[in-house]
């Protein structure tokens, strides 16, 4: 019982404490979960992030599912997922009873602009070091600057680029393979 607890108080202290959704989330989420706890490693956690953006719903709470359930099953899915909305759920509802009254005013204005700025910072950053994770070789460079440019440019659909991406993956070392030969 003191881990499902510990899993409810974890995702909660991170979904209060970062802003900018999942990808301003991962490096605190790495630190909580792989370096402090141990409850899943870089690459798990990587993967749950993965596959966080190919279901439905928020990745965040996504990932939270899958490291609770990881950790204890159907009752740590619940706690941790729990957890990582119970901080939005407080804080969305403090600010639309308090925001209308003050919404107008430049410094509530310039706030917001401000911590837009330092959300994209750390969304960045996330990007970055999973650049650094995830980029072993060149053909996971290849897929992501064209999932990038399929994405930016041509504005396909993410789920597309992740099966696509997938695929790719799976197929590379029969490439590699048969290029060897």
């Amino acid at each position: 019982m003191k881990e499902i607890w510990q899993l409810f108080i974890t995702f909660c202290r991170i979904g209060a404490f970062t802003f900018g959704g999942g990808y301003a989330m991962l490096p605190l989420l790495q630190r909580e979960v792989v370096t402090k706890r141990g409850w899943a490693t870089e690459d798990e956690i990587l993967d749950y992030f993965a596959i966080g953006q190919c279901t439905p719903g928020v990745i965040f709470v996504n990932t939270a599912s899958f490291v609770g359930y990881k950790r204890k099953g159907v009752l740590g899915a619940i706690a941790a997922t729990t957890g990582s909305v119970f901080p939005s759920l407080i804080i969305i509802m403090i600010i639309a009873a308090v925001l209308r009254n003050f919404a107008q005013l430049a410094a509530v204005q310039h706030a917001f602009g401000a911590i837009r700025v330092v959300v994209g910072v750390l969304i960045v950053n996330a990007v970055v070091g999973m650049w650094k994770k995830s980029v072993v070789d060149k053909v996971c460079a290849i897929i992501a600057v064209v999932a990038f440019l399929l994405s930016a440019i041509l504005e396909v659909s993410p789920i597309w680029i992740v099966l696509g991406a997938g695929l790719l993956g799976l197929a590379a070392p029969i490439i590699k393979g048969a290029g060897a030969k």
